[in-house]
């Protein structure tokens, strides 16, 4: 089995106000302990585009992690075009960890946008979780977002210490700023890939970006269908291994354009805000 990078760990956050749906029974396992939220059923998302590497110890670690975050889970793999057999390690690694895991292929490489959505889509779970493959967010750090739960639909981190190159930090100061201005989110760091929320909440929206716009295509359709969305800091590390494709050119432009296409055209496809959803069953986020 690959060995886990080694970081430092992290602890959950101060725990929600007395009277939540948090309590503090601790569960077996990899992460658990006094004070975590656990979440009744979890579906992680992983977008895959050449990530063979990571997903060696990736997928071991996340069998190891998430017992101890939730009762039962799944991974869905959504392998973007990869040439470098991602999708393929993907299915023998479950097969060897016993692990319920699907794979979505892709042909040809078709955006962060629609290799998100493709995978949210499918989650079966009662939270649906998604992160990047690339091992800059530790997946252990879903224990920082799960007590959100208890007073949030949509939990969603935001980075501490940005562990990327100053080019790629400028492109994300330019993104959020933009977001910020033309679709007024009181939000950080909207971009973060690590967010953890109710399968409601995806079964409500229609997500149409293709490309990284989708982050704050989901966060503004979300608030504006009356959702409670909540932050909290993460950690953030140097990528493992492989090569970022989002900071290329060709991919800035496209959701830069794109941010701003969406902009005229979302007013017209907004649903009524629909704040008051009182009787719906929420899914158990306990102790």
């Amino acid at each position: 089995m690959a060995s886990v990078p080694s970081r430092e760990a992290s602890g959950p956050p101060e725990g929600p106000e007395s009277g939540s749906v948090i309590s503090t029974r601790s569960a077996a396992g990899p992460g658990s302990g006094p004070g975590r939220a656990r979440l009744s059923g979890l579906t992680l998302v992983l977008p895959v585009h050449n990530e063979a590497e990571n997903l060696r110890w990736l997928l071991p670690h996340a069998a190891e992690v998430l017992p101890g975050l939730a009762d039962h889970f799944d991974l869905v793999i959504v392998d973007d075009g990869s040439t470098d057999g991602s999708g393929e390690l993907a299915t023998s690694l479950a097969g060897e960890l016993g692990i319920d895991l699907s794979v979505i292929r892709h042909q040809q490489k078709s955006g962060y946008g629609i290799t998100v959505g493709d995978g949210l889509r499918a989650a079966r779970g009662d939270f649906v979780a998604f992160t990047d493959a690339d091992g800059q967010f530790e997946i252990a750090d879903l224990a920082l977002l799960a007590p959100l739960l208890a007073r949030a639909d949509l939990a969603a981190g935001w980075r501490q210490e940005r562990q990327d190159a100053r080019a790629r930090e400028v492109v994300s100061w330019v993104f959020n700023t933009l977001v910020a201005v033309l679709y007024r989110l009181p939000y950080r760091d909207v971009d973060c890939a690590l967010k953890l929320m109710r399968r409601e909440v995806l079964e409500s929206l229609t997500l149409e970006a293709r490309s990284a716009l989708i982050n704050a295509e989901l966060y503004y359709k979300a608030r504006h269908a009356g959702w409670r969305i909540a932050q909290v800091a993460v950690p953030h590390h140097p990528r493992v291994a492989g090569r970022r494709s989002g900071a290329r050119p060709r991919a800035i432009a496209r959701a830069i354009k794109e941010l701003f296409l969406f902009r005229l055209r979302i007013r017209r496809s907004l649903p009524a805000r629909n704040a008051a959803r009182t009787g719906r069953r929420e899914p158990a986020v306990r102790g």
